[in-house]
């Protein structure tokens, strides 16, 4: 198969340079920019503008302030707010633009962070999200992310150890109206827009950029000599099919939406092996025959999965509930609670609907199926030539 790459010359950060798309930062990263500016100035009186922060994976981005504002202490508690507008790079996404908004308030000792829904910011209404019925849709990354950058303020104005106590209320310009566009309305998210990102950073999918972009990263790792690759749906997949298999960068394809691109692409230029890993419920879709897993083209089938829980012993009062979940992970749940392994099953389903369309390809095909966390749900076993 070839000469080793140079190193970098695969993976997900070359596949993204390949596009030459341009990146963008997630509603989270802008809150989290905002929020960090906002309690700034309630310490110190001062708005830092440009605001930097330090995303996960350590990237440490600089954004501008579009809005500021510093109400003084009076009947009411001093409140700082600072806004955002957020830029998707080059990727299509609907919230490109938004002016996203914290207002942070002091709180009393010991209290710690605590998250409001402000105008354009939806409150979750429907069990099976990551977050509790109530809650602001404020995803539990963002939370951390905006948790750990007020810690560093109040330490950097009063000393090691102190905490950061007080309330941050994100809110988003037209929110409400940006969010009939997404799937919330449907999954009980009501009010406005959810606070998104694990990485912070927003990877931008041109269709036909990013199908290119793997295929030269299959070609890539067949170059280096990579009989097994894995086929990622986002960077948190990624970091499971590297901890279950210890495979190298330029074997790592970022799938993305695209799983049909992978296996047509492998299907016609084979390695030994072919690891799909992904979240449950875009791996659902595949299981069920879809090849594009982008929610705007295909959506989780709970009919589907219901059946799938039949075949693995659900009586039908479970089905039923599984039919009539709010979402794929509401579904799993039940499912785990009753004993019925549905992650596997998914999975399973998923790696034939692989092999189906490598129609012969001498490829063996393995399914890891994960939660938000990037804990395993459900695996299937290789299958197929050479297994």
């Amino acid at each position: 198969m070839g000469e080793t790459q140079p190193k970098g010359t695969g993976g997900r950060s070359a596949q993204l340079a390949h596009t030459g798309l341009r990146h963008g930062w997630t509603t989270g990263a802008c809150a989290t920019a905002a929020g960090t500016a906002a309690y700034t100035a309630l310490l110190s009186g001062e708005f830092p503008d440009p605001v930097t922060i330090t995303l996960p994976k350590g990237q440490t981005p600089a954004f501008a302030l579009a809005v500021e504002e510093l109400t003084a202490a009076g009947p009411e508690p001093a409140t700082a707010m600072a806004g955002v507008v957020k830029d998707a790079g080059d990727d299509p996404d609907v919230t490109h633009g938004a002016l996203v908004r914290a207002t942070v308030r002091a709180l009393p000792a010991g209290t710690g962070v605590v998250y409001r829904a402000g105008p354009g910011v939806g409150t979750v209404t429907r069990p099976g999200l990551p977050l509790d019925v109530g809650e602001p849709a404020i995803n539990p990354v963002p939370r951390q992310l905006i948790r750990e950058h007020l810690t560093r303020v109040a330490e950097a104005h009063r000393g090691p150890g102190a905490t950061a106590d007080v309330e941050v209320t994100i809110s988003v310009d037209h929110g409400e109206e940006i969010a009939r566009s997404t799937w919330n309305p449907r999954l009980g998210i009501l009010g406005g827009l959810s606070i998104l990102g694990t990485t912070g950073i927003v990877v931008p999918y041109s269709c036909s950029a990013w199908i290119d972009s793997i295929r030269r990263g299959v070609d890539v790792a067949r170059a280096a000599g990579r009989r097994h690759v894995a086929g990622c749906t986002g960077s948190t997949s990624e970091k499971v099919a590297v901890a279950l298999h210890h495979l190298p960068e330029d074997a790592l394809l970022d799938m993305g939406d695209f799983a049909g691109a992978v296996l047509k692409y492998i299907r016609r230029h084979p390695v030994d092996r072919l690891t799909i890993c992904g979240g449950f419920a875009k791996l659902s879709k595949l299981a069920a025959g879809h090849l594009d897993l982008h929610s705007a083209r295909s959506q989780v089938d709970k009919g589907f999965l219901a059946e799938l829980a039949r075949r693995g012993g659900a009586d039908e009062a479970l089905a039923e509930a599984v039919a009539g979940a709010n979402t794929g992970l509401a579904a799993l749940q039940l499912c785990t609670a009753a004993g019925v392994p549905l992650g596997d099953l998914v999975a399973a389903t998923a790696r034939d609907e692989s092999l189906a369309v490598l129609r012969g390809a001498p490829v063996a095909v393995d399914v890891v199926c994960i939660d938000r966390a990037g804990l395993v749900v459900g695996r299937a076993e290789p299958r197929g030539p050479g297994a």
